[in-house]
């Protein structure tokens, strides 16, 4: 929980042409500068404008250096093994997508590499590179544009759709066949959870704000 702070005690203390504009009502206020573990509130509505997360560098860098680390044994490792009628056969996400491809769903396979595995994978790359260059200093005016980019890949990580359809496959298997949760799974799982921190965990007014002062101005 960010500590709150009032719009109006922050833009008694700032003089500038910067304006935010609340999501919730449209109020305009002059944008306030926060420290970390700071949020400032619309005084209309009470919706939060602009938040400051701690430490958001190093924990983004963190949480996409340990997705991709689990990449290869969420994608190679079995996620279940199903016994049936004596016969025991598991499969990792890869062999899905190579099952797939064997029975000619040609679309379906595309689909989900794209959103299970490439999207998500260009995601934490793209999450590690953006903490990775201001961790260590590394700037430069190409990251302005990988960054705007970089925004478009929230929509198209679909890694928790992949999730949800795995939970109902064991839902409706479980009844009549015996379920062995593998490795693979426990991969895939922590795996989302990267892939999910990593980008909630960067904090993007802070990263623009940096750029912008680093860049626009020359």
């Amino acid at each position: 929980m960010g500590k709150w702070v009032n719009i109006n005690d922050m833009n008694n203390k700032i003089n500038t042409s910067l304006f935010i504009a609340c999501q919730q009502c449209d109020a305009l206020y002059d944008k306030p500068k926060l420290k970390q573990g700071q949020l400032a509130k619309c005084n209309r509505c009470g919706s939060t404008l602009i938040e400051r997360k701690v430490d958001p560098v190093n924990r983004s860098f963190n949480w996409s250096l340990a997705g991709l680390i689990l990449m290869l044994p969420a994608i190679l490792l079995p996620i279940m093994g199903v016994t049936l009628a004596g016969q025991f056969h598991q499969a990792s996400l890869f062999d899905c997508i190579l099952v797939l491809i064997d029975r000619g769903f040609f679309m379906i396979a595309s689909l989900v590499f794209l959103f299970a595995i490439a999207v998500p994978i260009v995601r934490l790359a793209g999450a590690l590179y953006i903490s990775y260059s201001f961790k260590f200093n590394k700037l430069n005016p190409s990251l302005l544009q990988f960054f705007r980019a970089y925004h478009h890949l929230d929509h198209w990580a679909m890694l928790n759709v992949f999730m949800l359809g795995i939970v109902v496959s064991m839902y409706k298997l479980i009844d009549d066949t015996e379920l062995s949760v593998n490795f693979g799974l426990l991969s895939f799982v922590f795996w989302l959870i990267c892939s999910t921190m990593s980008a909630a965990a960067l904090d993007q007014d802070y990263i623009w704000d940096k750029l912008e002062k680093a860049f626009t101005k020359k």
